[in-house]
């Protein structure tokens, strides 16, 4: 149990002594607040909500209830006004937070709240025979680390790659390969070739207005089944799948399904059925659409006046497949937020369909990566690629390293951890629904909020280490040994780990653990800078070193959920 859980329990059955019920040991935990300063305590609660049921002021109901909390792990309760201050007991605490890091490991944190059910996650989803762009990147990274503090809490994850490997663009891919296409370009640079076939296809269509209407033919062709247009698609969708696949691997990232939206072609026809055997369409202008006005929203159209589906009739049938595939707990979609209205459409035709599981699926929605202010377009070839910049911070991280630290073993791989890292790192410390502008300089600093900042101290903790001949063992911290301000700051960030995975699963919000791994490693460094680690007592020397063993722990696990790498040596 956390000390805050404690101490809210404490708090709660004080306020029964005095007669106040209403107040469970959870609502006083949510009540609970971090002082500003550490010479305040380490836990506050405040009492104006009680003024109304015990008709006093907050300051007096704060020195009654002071009285009222005591014993372990709390070493002091102060009133200060209206609050009421708890100090925990700091050897104690430092112990069983020590204690319990290296007896559990990596798997500190870990909680079984899935029980074994299946999440799938939607993420990533590049266009197939396009280049896999920094616009890409949010997506997977915010998916993948979700998967991971999925998994952390008992879930089954399963992550799914729904590529865009269907509609009209394939036809005008075929025009301008049959056109102006060389297969022998294409297969020795496929996602290059054919990202320029399909920006000349639009040039040229500027001047030719027939090449739209040719591009259109050769996908119906495709939709019909004809047997080049098929062929075609297929050695397209092969060729860009094994460019991505280099990617992924890159990242660390891997998929359990890549059943794009062509995976659904044959599954919409009894999406349609069901809805027109429940009496949900109705025809206007010629289409077919699930009218919404209850809730406010434009119907959702599933039948084009010339009989093609669209993204929801085929997102319907992705869903239903999936339940009846997964039987999952909950379904996340890691997808842009200018899709937000497509998802609200999407789980209210589910629901008006009786499906209740409707409710457990969730749209994860981010902000938009930038360019210099400007949002990134593939149509106008205006695109930064992923790959190049992965390459362009694998170098410039061995650089560094050649630079810093030449002898250094396994540079390449150290130099592909950090540069990788660094790019990871840089989108998923930002609040998913900020908009990112794309910064060299802000993502490979090896000081600040970045991931290199955070992998070194990871490394500058293990070198410790290393340097004290450091022994798992038995916990026994010697008196005085913890005692600083800044071993108690490290100690109650370690302690609050669990909460803040919670945090970013309830919101679904991994940059709660990137803010946070940054924060234990700022104060870990003011700790090494200011406290001597290996001091010459043994006894004092073992305990720090315990303490910094713990970091290593966190720190490693921290990043490990971020789908980040923590080298031993930098």
């Amino acid at each position: 149990m956390s000390y805050k859980q404690q101490v809210a329990e404490k708090i709660a059955s004080a306020l029964v002594n005095l007669g106040v019920e209403e107040f469970s040991a959870e609502k006083v935990r949510d009540m609970l607040e971090t002082p500003p300063n550490p010479a305040m305590g380490d836990i506050a609660f405040p009492c104006f909500q009680l003024a109304k049921a015990l008709r006093k002021a907050p300051p007096m109901i704060a020195g009654e209830l002071a009285g009222q909390i005591s014993g372990a792990p709390l070493s002091q309760v102060q009133a200060v006004g209206p609050y009421v201050n708890v100090f925990l007991d700091q050897q104690s605490v430092a112990k069983e937070v020590v204690g319990t890091i290296l007896a559990k490991g990596s798997a500190y944190g870990d909680r079984n709240i899935g029980q074994g059910r299946h999440v799938p996650i939607d993420l990533s989803s590049p266009n197939i025979a396009k280049p896999f762009s920094m616009g890409h990147l949010r997506s997977t990274v915010i998916g993948n680390a979700l998967a991971n503090i999925m998994e952390k809490h008992g879930y089954k994850p399963v992550r799914i790659n729904h590529l865009g490997d269907w509609g009209t663009q394939f036809g005008k891919l075929i025009v301008a390969y049959k056109k102006w296409g060389d297969e022998e370009k294409v297969k020795a640079e496929p996602i290059k070739e054919l990202l320029q076939l399909y920006v000349r296809f639009h040039e040229e269509a500027e001047k030719d207005p027939t090449l739209e209407d040719l591009g259109r033919e050769w996908f119906k062709k495709l939709e019909d089944g004809d047997e080049e247009a098929k062929r075609l698609w297929q050695w397209f969708r092969d060729e860009s799948l094994k460019e991505f696949m280099k990617i992924y691997e890159l990242m660390g990232v891997h998929f359990d399904s890549f059943h794009g939206e062509a995976f659904y072609n044959d599954k919409m026809d009894r999406v349609v059925a069901m809805l027109e055997e429940k009496g949900l369409l109705v025809e206007s202008e010629g289409a077919l659409v699930v009218p919404l006005d209850e809730y406010d929203m434009p119907p959702c159209l599933i039948k084009k006046s010339d009989g093609a589906t669209l993204y929801a009739t085929r997102d319907l049938a992705a869903a239903l497949y999936r339940h009846e595939t997964y039987d999952f707990a909950k379904a996340l979609y890691v997808v842009g937020g200018e899709q937000r209205l497509h998802f609200q459409q999407l789980y209210k035709v589910l629901e008006k369909m009786g499906f209740e599981w409707a409710k457990e699926m969730y749209h994860v929605p981010f902000g938009m990566m930038l360019k210099d202010g400007k949002k990134m377009s593939t149509r106008k070839g205006k695109v930064v690629l992923l790959e190049e910049v992965l390459a362009q911070a694998i170098a410039d991280v061995l650089k560094v390293i050649e630079e810093k630290n030449p002898t250094l073993v396994n540079k390449e791989a150290v130099a592909r951890q950090v540069g990788v890292g660094a790019v990871i790192f840089h989108d998923l410390k930002n609040f998913r629904l900020n908009d990112i502008n794309f910064s060299w300089e802000e993502m490979l600093t090896f000081e600040g909020e970045t991931g290199p900042y955070v992998q070194y101290t990871h490394a500058r903790a293990c070198s410790l280490l290393r340097k004290g001949g450091y022994q798992p063992g038995e916990v026994k911290l010697a008196e005085g040994s913890l005692d600083s301000k800044e071993a108690w700051a490290v100690i109650t960030l370690l302690n609050s780990f669990p909460e803040v995975i919670d945090r970013a699963r309830e919101n679904f919000d991994p940059s709660q653990i990137g803010k946070y791994v940054i924060d234990l490693a700022q104060q870990f460094n003011k700790f090494y800078a200011n406290v001597r680690i290996l001091a010459e007592e043994d006894a004092i020397k073992a305990s720090r070193l315990q303490l910094v063993a713990a970091v290593v722990v966190v720190l490693k696990e921290g990043l490990r959920l971020l789908g980040l790498q923590a080298p031993e040596e930098m």
